[in-house]
């Protein structure tokens, strides 16, 4: 017991690079090793419900041993709703069991946890996680992994913090560079996994401490998980070249990815709100959502598990290995985009277990597709390939939904290597951002660090600041420059202050003080009067001016509104509001 807690304070003593460094390696050996156990008990219940049950194989992307080389079968299809339908339900039996805060995309529940509960995940939760959303992903249904291998590098991020007796600060940065690590891990984008750490968390805001341990977290991650599956990008490299002519194009898929980016926000939640309405078992709800994501999965099997194959079969350009069972394809790639919305709500919002960045990105890329097809029958000298809208059309989808366009930027750029679309990627971002506005598909954000519990009383207003002037009914304690000093030593005598402010018609002109006026009572008040003046005005708070007041050693300060003298408001009046706005928020809570 000595020893752990001299650990502990060794750790809580050390400066904060030093300190990270540690912990960054740390986060990022588990955060590998997480990332392949999950890696491949997808794999494992993929091939037992899918390949065995079902009879087919879905499209896998060239970074995890595909090709463009993809036929579609499948031996028992109408089993496909029966596979996500047992799926939904042995999830949803195990996380309701056993911890029924693992149900959901799991990102946003490690959001929650850094800015609600002090980082506090229960330590049973990654591995209920990690079971649930392998067999979630595995029979079918519309989800990623991402949310998932974040919430289970989080968990494991908080169950250290608690190991070592860390603090609460401490424990929520874990959690946050958990989240990029786990991400950027399992994606192999390392740096803009550590990116995302400290931008999930907010929408208009970063957590900047998390960059650096999350950097050091993702590049252990990375290494480790890429020695045993490659290091090859996701979607293998691409280049294309950058054209200006392009811009206006990309603007335009950026538009209309944000105004989808809403509807995905929109339909998510909905969906979510009737199923926490309905009187059944909450285990029994992602079985419900399961079945309804393979019945459209018989139509649209794009929709199925993660997508990543579909999303490589688009930027390859090979729409021919698309199945449209003798649809148009054009009207299928058109349906494409919100059949998986679809298909993702039901899976995830039932209460399913998995991510939902994946099923964005291919949203995103069915989106791109679309209008990549629609300029190059427009203008096909200007656009010879449809892979930049793919790209573009992922990434400006989920920097929207997400409220994460700088680390999906980078983070698509490295699963691509398509680092010259960079400008066309972040004009589409850009527009993308503004015009899905406060709309994000991780509920849990907060704003900016300011509305955080993390880091309450750092940006908190005192309420003194937050009290206007123009709330206290201002009195009039003045004399004018013709009364004799008597008068003014009676009118402090009796009201118990030291000062008066000296007023001529609506103009203040200065202050009478006791000590230059006691015995001499027949004189004016004219002869002895400063130029002092202690002013306010109606939008001034009450913290300056208390502060104004206090620094003269006064007892009050005159109101003046465009340059009129209004009267005075004293240190009592201040208090007496103070009071009153105390007593009014401890009767609203």
């Amino acid at each position: 017991m000595t020893n752990r807690f001299s650990i502990s304070s060794r750790f809580l003593s050390l400066p904060y690079l030093e300190k990270w460094m540690i912990l960054g390696v740390v986060l990022g050996v588990i955060s590998g090793l997480g990332a392949l156990v999950f890696y491949f008990s997808i794999r494992a219940t993929e091939f037992l419900f899918l390949d065995r049950f079902v009879g087919m194989q879905v499209p896998r992307p060239i970074g995890e041993g595909g090709s463009l080389q993809y036929i579609f079968s499948a031996v028992r299809y109408a089993l496909l709703p029966v596979s996500t339908t047992i799926g939904g339900f042995l999830s949803g039996l195990i996380v309701y069991r056993f911890a029924p805060e693992a149900e959901g995309h799991g990102t946003d529940a490690s959001i929650d946890a850094f800015h609600n509960k002090r980082g506090e995940i229960r330590r049973r939760v990654p591995l209920v996680k990690t079971i649930a959303s392998a067999i979630t992903i595995g029979s079918g249904g519309s989800a990623g992994r991402e949310g998932p291998t974040a919430q289970i590098s989080a968990g494991i991020g908080s169950a250290l913090a608690n190991v070592l007796h860390l603090g609460d600060s401490d424990r929520r940065m874990a959690v946050a560079v958990g989240i990029g690590a786990g991400i950027g891990t399992i994606f192999k984008a390392p740096v803009g996994g550590a990116l995302l750490a400290a931008e999930v968390l907010y929408r208009r805001d970063m957590e900047v401490d998390a960059i650096y341990p999350a950097f050091i977290a993702a590049a252990v991650g990375y290494s480790i998980f890429g020695s045993v599956v490659g290091f090859e990008p996701i979607f293998g490299s691409t280049t294309y070249q950058f054209s200006t002519v392009r811009l206006p194009m990309y603007a335009v898929l950026g538009l209309v990815a944000g105004i989808l980016a809403v509807l995905y926000v929109r339909s998510f939640y909905g969906i979510r709100r009737l199923f926490l309405r309905l009187k059944i078992p909450n285990y029994a709800k992602p079985a419900i959502g399961g079945f309804v994501a393979g019945v459209i999965a018989l139509a649209f099997p794009e929709v199925l598990a993660t997508g990543y194959g579909w999303i490589q079969l688009m930027i390859g350009e090979k729409l021919s290995a698309i199945p449209t069972f003798g649809l148009p394809l054009i009207l299928v790639l058109l349906i494409l985009p919100f059949a998986k919305i679809l298909a993702t709500s039901f899976s995830i919002g039932s209460g399913g277990s998995g991510g939902v960045f994946a099923p964005g990105m291919v949203i995103g890329a069915s989106l791109g597709t679309i209008v990549g097809l629609f300029f190059s029958y427009l203008f096909p000298a200007y656009v010879p390939h449809l892979a930049p809208f793919v790209i573009i059309g992922m990434l400006s989808f989920f920097g929207a939904a997400g409220k994460v366009p700088i680390s999906v930027l980078v983070m698509v750029v490295e699963m691509t290597g398509s680092l010259q679309l960079l400008p066309g990627a972040m004009v589409a971002v850009a527009i993308s951002y503004v015009v899905s506005g406060q709309y994000t598909i991780y509920s849990s954000q907060k704003l900016s660090r300011k509305e955080s519990p993390a880091h309450a009383g750092e940006f908190s207003i005192p309420l003194l600041a937050q009290i206007r002037i123009k709330e206290i009914k201002p009195e009039d304690i003045s004399v004018t420059p013709d009364d004799v000093l008597a008068t003014a030593e009676e009118k402090m005598e009796s009201l118990g202050i030291t000062s008066l402010p000296v007023v001529e018609g609506d103009r203040l002109l200065g202050t009478v003080y006791l000590y230059d006026i006691l015995h001499r009572g027949s004189e004016k008040v004219r002869e002895v009067m400063k130029q002092d003046k202690i002013m306010v005005g109606k939008e001034t708070t009450a913290f300056d001016a208390w502060e104004s007041i206090t620094k003269e050693k006064s007892s009050w300060a005159a109101v003046i509104s465009d340059g009129s003298y209004l009267g005075v408001v004293t240190l009592q009046d201040i208090l007496s509001v103070y009071r009153s706005k105390i007593r009014e928020m401890h009767a609203s809570q």
